[in-house]
């Protein structure tokens, strides 16, 4: 396992934990991340990580993306 923050881009990889406490998990949740689904890193802007997440794009800080294990 590893952050969200190690796939390289274009690179689908499946989602095995979400970490953080518990808003934390739920906005990530809201949003898409969810165990055992997949996300795709798309790019990475100035501190933010934008991924293709069930078929939508977000842009997530690069803290929270480190509390997605891949």
């Amino acid at each position: 396992m590893m952050p969200l923050t190690f796939a390289n881009s274009g690179e689908e990889v499946m989602i095995r934990k979400v970490g953080g406490n518990g808003d934390t998990k739920r906005f990530l949740e809201s949003l898409g991340f969810v165990v055992g689904g997949n996300v795709t890193v798309v790019n990475e802007i100035g501190g933010n990580v934008i991924v293709k997440v069930k078929e939508s794009r977000v842009a997530i800080s690069k803290e929270m993306a480190q509390r997605v294990m891949v």
